[in-house]
């Protein structure tokens, strides 16, 4: 397909920090910068990794970050201790438990000890359904920076029909919602769905947030119609979609990595400035 338009999200993500640090210096007129906590539980290596991009993407704005990094063996209400210590503090702005924690631990119960006001990652229970139901609350940040992806490059789903692929708590169903209110036709599938492959030409919009390498191959897809890949898998070199012929099958890409990836990030930088501004609105 000629004209195929790559969904650029470094791109994005640039065009948006200008922005941010403007509001980041905004908000020294309050006497401080806006603070992120991130809790680190264990020591997986990717986990690591994605909390230092984050804080490093922090510095970047001016935002101040602390690692609250905790052994394997926390326990469920040592954490959840932790988290009501950091609702309580004035000074903390955004709260980030960076998933997976260690499998004892209830990650659920501690994503919803968070305050809903200091929910930057779109974690909780009542954060979803306030975001599902039009009420105000901070979206996931990966489903969110995809919403700002489609924005910026005026893309309207409206009226569109959508699959997302993929049911997870922080990326597949608050996906769904998104796209449902922006009055897109929505339809869910997952790793088990049925026969998938045969339906994906009936979509306008396809989003593949499945964490499967490769789990759709690009020539399934409806010829004019745009995907948004939600996956990255360092060790393959690839999303969840096989991008074989991409460019002549959709009319426009996320490309991996630099699609996606980057707007989550600088969607939790965006979401933790909201939640300073709105103690002092």
């Amino acid at each position: 397909m000629n004209n195929c338009l790559i969904l650029d999200g470094k791109e994005v993500a640039l065009a948006s920090s200008e922005n941010l640090i403007v509001r980041v210096k905004k908000l020294h007129d309050f006497g401080r910068a806006p603070k992120l906590v991130a809790i680190l539980v264990g020591d997986d290596p990717a986990s690591t990794t994605y909390v230092n991009m984050k804080e490093r993407a922090c510095d970047t704005l001016g935002i101040k970050t602390e690692i609250k990094r905790l052994s394997k063996d926390t326990t469920t209400s040592e954490l959840k201790e932790l988290i009501f210590d950091l609702n309580n503090d004035a000074k903390v702005d955004g709260i980030l438990l960076q998933h997976p924690v260690p499998n004892h631990i209830d990650e659920i119960a501690c994503f919803n000890a968070i305050d809903l006001k200091k929910d930057v990652d779109g974690v909780t229970t009542q954060g979803f359904g306030n975001m599902s139901m039009g009420i105000g609350a901070f979206g996931s940040c990966t489903p969110l920076g995809i919403m700002r992806i489609l924005d910026y490059y005026k893309i309207d789903v409206n009226g569109m029909n959508a699959l997302v692929i993929g049911r997870s708590q922080i990326l597949g169903k608050p996906m769904a919602a998104m796209l449902l209110n922006a009055n897109a036709t929505v339809t869910i599938a997952h790793s088990k769905t049925k026969n998938l492959t045969d339906s994906l030409k009936n979509y306008d919009l396809v989003v593949v947030a499945v964490g499967v390498p490769k789990f759709v191959s690009a020539e399934h897809l409806k010829t004019g119609s745009i995907l948004i890949d939600a996956g990255y898998h360092p060790a393959e070199k690839c999303g969840d979609v096989d991008m074989t012929n991409i460019s002549n099958i959709v009319s426009a890409y996320t490309p991996v990595p630099g699609g996606v990836g980057p707007m989550t990030i600088n969607t939790l930088m965006m979401n933790t400035i909201e939640a300073m501004e709105q103690k002092y609105e």
